[in-house]
């Protein structure tokens, strides 16, 4: 039982807790996916919520710099 938070295995917001284990790797910006992480598959291409959400903004903003 961990001394913390009093529990077996650690709470997952106890400092004792391990790292949540890597599911994934960004296609594009190489950052961890880690299980519980928001990630999206792309025909089979795996990125990070930020990297679609840049890439969202920046095709949104070349829309409107077109119009």
């Amino acid at each position: 039982m961990c001394d913390i938070c009093l529990q077996t295995p650690c709470h997952n917001r106890c400092p004792n807790a391990p790292e949540p284990p890597v599911v994934h790797t960004c296609l594009k910006c190489d950052a961890e996916i880690y299980a519980g992480d928001v990630c999206y598959d792309i025909d089979g291409e795996i990125w990070c919520e930020e990297c679609v959400t840049d890439c969202r903004t920046t095709a949104e903003m070349e829309k409107n710099e077109g119009e």
